[in-house]
C-alpha cells in the first residue's frame, strides 16, 4: 500500500479528501493529523510515500511542517503544500522545487493535479 500522511486542521477537508482517496485508489493508504505538532511525531516514524501539507495551520504553519519533514529525510519531491490562498501567493511563498506541488485546495483545476499525484502513486504501488 501507498501511505499518505495528510496534516491539516480543516477536519471537514481531510474527511472529505481521505474519503475521496480511499474510494478511488483503494491501494492508498491515508493517515490523518488535524495537529501540525502531533504530524511531527508521525513524521519522525517515517514511510512515508506522499505528504500533503496545510499551508495555514494554528500553532505551526505548512512550511515549518515542510521544513521538518525534509530535515528528518522526507525527499521534498513528495511533499504537496496546500492552501487556500492564490496561484501567485503560493508560488512566492514556495518557489519551484520547494517541493512536489503546491495548490489551491479549492479550485477545480488544481483537483486535476492532485489527482495526477495520487494515480501515480496508485500504479506505483500495483494499482491500474
Amino acid at each position: 500500500m501507498g501511505r499518505i500522511l495528510l496534516i491539516d486542521d480543516d477536519r471537514g477537508f481531510t474527511d472529505f479528501l481521505s474519503s475521496y482517496i480511499r474510494e478511488t485508489y483503494p491501494l492508498l493508504q491515508v493517515e490523518i493529523c488535524n495537529s501540525p505538532v502531533a504530524g511531527l511525531q508521525r513524521i519522525k516514524a517515517g514511510g512515508y510515500d506522499l505528504m500533503l501539507i496545510d499551508l495555514e495551520m494554528p500553532t505551526m504553519d505548512g512550511l515549518k511542517v515542510l521544513s521538518f519533514a525534509t530535515q528528518t529525510g522526507m525527499d521534498k519531491n513528495r511533499i504537496v503544500i496546500l492552501s487556500g490562498r492564490d496561484a501567485d501567493t503560493l508560488h512566492e511563498l514556495c518557489p519551484m522545487g520547494t517541493c512536489l506541488a503546491v495548490l489551491n485546495k479549492f479550485e477545480a483545476r488544481q483537483k486535476v493535479v492532485l489527482d495526477m499525484i495520487f494515480n501515480s502513486l496508485h500504479k506505483k504501488v500495483g494499482g491500474t
